[in-house]
């Protein structure tokens, strides 16, 4: 059996396609399996820590602007589009695939089109909560669009082709229970564990407010709180905190830290959670049920994280707080509210767990597989 996975752009993209194809070959040993990607994107860095050979082909994404270095890369981003037809041919036909899964990114578009016109049956998976444009162009070819929640199946024009499966996450977010989680991590003393972080690379903004709010914290301590700052934002983090008179070593409950390596167990003991809305970090929130304040990125595409965040707001899940007119003292009260109120953050604790799917990938699996029976 042969089996394209092809993804690109965002991590968020990557990983389901990643936990899938780990999962089918512990199903399927024999299966022989392909990522294909774009040139230049992420997912060429990310595959290549893998056993996993890996394919490309080149296209690019458009941008709405007339200035002219955008009308440039949207000049050879045509070129690419008239490309990438041939490109994702010859690799159909080279490996002969039995089944190609997309799950987003412009890379995934040529791949899926052409391999069914070439009778390949062929699946989307889309993480976010409203269809972004590839999924939205490759609706009417896909036999399948896999999705995360119920509510998403309106968004499409085809919804007797939706299948809610969830988003993979990675099994060792429920290796330990939540208490062992917090024993783990030293944190079980009874007070509750706030989680927080604003992206790999960190948001400078965001990361400006969490220094206003650990100075809060540092006052009382009132909670644990693990803080994953980001690479481009420590060392103005590490400023930021000395101005204000605030040194983490001198408050054991203060974890602040440039990246969070250990996030499946920190995120197991989390009581609160405050981050952007990605859709991998909605998927674990829904699939652990950990209440959470979400600030969407203002800066993403298409406003997905917005959209993302207000699906889990609407359902009593997390709070949604804009980040315009926002400051560390408004989200530091916001989450000291939750933490407090017993009954209300239970509520949010349920509310986001009946919103999550923990066999997710073998959801994905027997989807795509039935394809092929």
């Amino acid at each position: 059996m042969n089996i394209i996975f092809t993804c690109g752009g965002t991590a968020g993209h990557v990983n389901p396609a990643l936990a899938l194809a780990g999962y089918l070959r512990e199903r399927v040993p024999d299966a022989e399996i392909l990522f294909v990607g774009a040139q230049r994107g992420l997912e060429r860095d990310l595959i290549a820590h893998t056993s996993y050979p890996f394919r490309t082909v080149n296209i690019s994404s458009f941008h709405r602007s007339l200035r002219p270095r955008e009308l440039r890369h949207n000049a050879v981003s045509v070129y690419n589009l008239l490309r990438a037809p041939r490109e994702a041919n010859a690799i159909i036909r080279d490996f002969r695939p039995d089944l190609i899964v997309g799950t987003g990114g412009y890379a995934s578009y040529p791949v899926v089109r052409y391999g069914a016109k070439a009778g390949v049956p062929t699946a989307v998976h889309e993480s976010n909560v409203v269809p972004g444009l590839t999924t939205r162009q490759l609706e009417p070819y896909a036999e399948r669009i896999l999705v995360g929640f119920e509510d998403c199946r309106r968004h499409y024009r085809h919804p007797d082709k939706v299948v809610v499966t969830g988003t993979p996450v990675r099994g060792d977010f429920f290796t330990h229970s939540r208490q062992e989680a917090k024993r783990a991590l030293g944190v079980d003393d009874g007070r509750p564990l706030i989680v927080s972080f604003w992206g790999s690379l960190g948001a400078g903004r965001m990361n400006r407010m969490m220094a206003e709010f650990l100075a809060l914290e540092a006052a009382e301590e009132p909670f644990h709180h693990i803080h994953g700052v980001g690479t481009l934002s420590w060392e103005m983090m590490r400023a930021e905190l000395a101005a204000r008179g605030v040194d983490p070593a001198a408050h054991p409950s203060l974890d602040v830290r440039e990246y969070i390596y250990d996030m499946a167990l920190v995120m197991r003991a989390a009581d609160l959670v405050l981050s952007r809305a990605g859709a991998s970090t909605i998927a674990e929130l829904t699939a652990l049920g950990v209440p959470a304040i979400l600030v969407p990125s203002p800066n993403v595409t298409n406003h997905h994280q917005e959209k993302n965040a207000n699906a889990l707001g609407a359902r009593g899940a997390a709070l949604v707080l804009p980040e315009e007119g926002l400051d560390g003292a408004q989200l530091f009260e916001a989450a000291r509210g939750i933490l407090r109120d017993g009954e209300k953050r239970a509520q949010m604790e349920q509310n986001m767990a009946d919103l999550g799917v923990r066999d997710a990938t073998e959801r994905i699996y027997e989807t795509v597989m039935s394809l092929l029976r």
